[in-house]
């Protein structure tokens, strides 16, 4: 039987299938404590990786045992406590330390600790988001490309090489160079048989073609099993795709009411919906705009650093938010997104002005919106307005964010994937 032994030196990522299968096996677990990561980080680091710790009883593996009680005949030989009838008490549970939990006794194992790179963080961290009610649209300007098989090429990288392409090939080779070589030896043994039968191997006609027969079988056995003509790599082409033109809108309320604990947590949140959307889609276009009394739009430097503050009048933003679709994506084309943060705080006159324009100018255009009031003492006017923006539309969703830790958990409540 043929033996296989791989002496490739191994590459530092040798053991990267068995970690994704180990991350995928425990996904659950994983997940919740990177969301439980956020939570706790500055703004300027809520993308890098992660030491994430599992707990040793998540991990046991699981095993077959005999079940107990019932009736069992065992013979215990040099037994000198018990006699037959006697009752024998259960052995008492042993305790086990974990951690740095103090134990007198028994054994214990420390709760089980790996670090998650920066992708693989970002990876469990928007695994099921999506942009909700997103539609194909035409071709976008710049191409999209999708990766398909194009059958196999004679050159590539060690994961890409096809064995059963390989391998056949490899047969193909030996028998085509083999069987010159073993139709000659064939003649050559019935020859030396035939002399044998009236002269001994002794002989020099027999020794000249025992020797010949030697010289055939090792170049049969010089041939080797797999050569590097044989090998084949998949190959892969890349087809023109069609693609999607989406934009999302993201308006941060910056009025006076907006105190600097608030602020934070309406960045967490863009931040974390900018970072979800420039990883998962390749073709997207970003507007954000800054509201108080007045909005304008901004770049990503002044949105998140800004310190501009004033009054609030949140209509500001819409009127904006209006004027931009109009101008530059008025086209059927584009997928409409918009997320606003805000505390809630407005102008009580100005509420169902906001209500008219979501309504009448904003709604019927866009695929979906988003809105989040942040630590809100009570209800206002602006939330009420917008109740009766989500009572017409059914893209239309509004949640509160309470603190920092609630950020992640309303982002994937606003765009968790929907299961076809």
């Amino acid at each position: 039987m043929t033996q296989f032994i791989d002496r490739r030196k191994n590459h530092k990522h040798k053991s990267t299938v068995n970690r994704q299968r180990f991350i995928q096996r425990y996904k659950k677990q994983i997940k919740h404590a990177v969301a439980s990561a956020v939570g706790k980080r500055s703004i300027t680091n809520i993308e890098g990786g992660e030491t994430v710790t599992i707990a040793e009883k998540e991990i046991t593996e699981p095993t077959f045992h005999y079940r107990q009680g019932g009736k069992r005949h065992i013979i215990l030989p040099g037994n000198k406590e018990f006699t037959p009838g006697d009752h024998i008490k259960r052995p008492p549970n042993v305790s086990k330390g974990a951690g740095s939990t103090a134990s007198n006794k028994g054994e214990g194992m420390d709760e089980f600790s790996f670090e998650l790179s920066k992708e693989e963080f970002l990876d469990l961290f928007f695994d099921d988001l999506e942009l909700p009610n997103l539609i194909r649209t035409r071709l976008g300007e710049t191409p999209s490309f999708i990766s398909r098989r194009a059958g196999y090429t004679t050159y590539g990288i060690p994961p890409n090489i096809s064995v059963i392409r390989s391998m056949r090939n490899a047969l193909a080779r030996r028998i085509a160079f083999g069987n010159k070589y073993k139709k000659q030896l064939a003649r050559i043994q019935a020859e030396l048989e035939e002399l044998l039968t009236t002269d001994n191997d002794d002989s020099p006609e027999a020794k000249r073609l025992i020797e010949e027969a030697q010289a055939l079988e090792h170049k049969l056995t010089s041939i080797p099993f797999i050569d590097e003509v044989d090998i084949r790599y998949k190959n892969r082409t890349k087809q023109l795709a069609p693609t999607t033109q989406a934009v999302m809108f993201c308006i941060m309320d910056v009025s006076g009411s907006m105190d600097e604990k608030k602020k934070e947590i309406a960045k967490r949140f863009f931040i974390l919906l900018y970072l979800f959307l420039t990883r998962n889609y390749e073709k997207i276009e970003l507007v954000f705009i800054r509201h108080h009394t007045t909005a304008k739009e901004v770049d990503e430097e002044e949105f998140f650093y800004s310190r501009e503050t004033g009054g609030t009048v949140v209509s500001s933003a819409l009127e904006e938010t209006k004027r931009i679709m109009q101008e530059r994506y008025s086209s059927p084309d584009w997928n409409i997104y918009i997320a606003q943060a805000s505390d809630g705080d407005n102008w009580n006159a100005d509420s169902p002005h906001c209500q008219e324009l979501l309504c009448n100018n904003i709604m019927p255009l866009v695929q979906y919106f988003a809105y989040v009031e942040i630590l809100p003492r009570h209800h206002q006017s602006l939330w009420r307005a917008y109740i009766g923006v989500k009572e017409l539309f059914k893209n239309f969703a509004m949640r509160n964010i309470n603190n920092v830790q609630s950020i992640y958990p309303v982002l994937h409540e606003l765009f968790k994937r929907k299961m076809s």
